[in-house]
């Protein structure tokens, strides 16, 4: 593998976009498409592939972040209720809203909170967005497709195809 080749590979697995790797490998490319026509082709590359392949391996097993583990912290936030984190108490008359301590909330439901702050009307708990982690979860899943697969046969029948050049050139004004 070139150093050029090194380069945009380390770079590409800083945000996955080959055409900003490219780029920064080949800095004298100035035309987006150019880069872009070019990183998907390196990515193509037999050396440059395994190398990405081996790097994303390594910091898989030194991060422990696995496929796994995402689908599992995206379930915490999709399945989260509010009731999970509060509990209405009523005496008949009065209703009050109380939040469960931390400690009786499992690891899921934890995961599920983006942040805790006192504000101007007491504790307020935020979750993560329930909806995204739903849509995300669902394209994993392959439940969305968003693309549109038209398939079938066209006949398409040239309605000058019979005609003679002297009928041709009536037809454009031209005879």
């Amino acid at each position: 593998m070139t150093e050029k080749q090194k380069i945009f590979a380390d770079e590409y697995l800083i945000d996955l976009n080959a055409t900003r790797a490219y780029r920064a490998a080949y800095p004298s490319v100035k035309k987006e498409q150019t880069a872009a026509q070019a990183g998907s082709r390196m990515l193509r590359n037999v050396k440059v592939a395994a190398y990405i392949s081996e790097r994303m391996e390594e910091r898989q097993k030194r991060t422990e972040v696995t496929q796994d583990r995402v689908v599992q912290e995206l379930a915490s936030i999709a399945f989260a209720r509010a009731t999970d984190y509060v509990e209405i108490r009523s005496n008949g008359t009065n209703s009050v809203v109380v939040i469960k301590p931390t400690m009786e909330l499992s690891e899921e439901q934890v995961r599920a909170i983006a942040g805790i702050k006192e504000g101007a009307n007491g504790i307020e708990i935020k979750l993560n967005d329930k909806e995204k982690a739903l849509e995300l979860l669902g394209r994993h899943l392959g439940m969305w497709n968003d693309k549109i697969n038209v398939e079938g046969q066209v006949e398409a029948k040239n309605p000058f195809a019979d005609l003679t050049t002297e009928e041709l050139k009536k037809l454009v004004g031209d005879g």
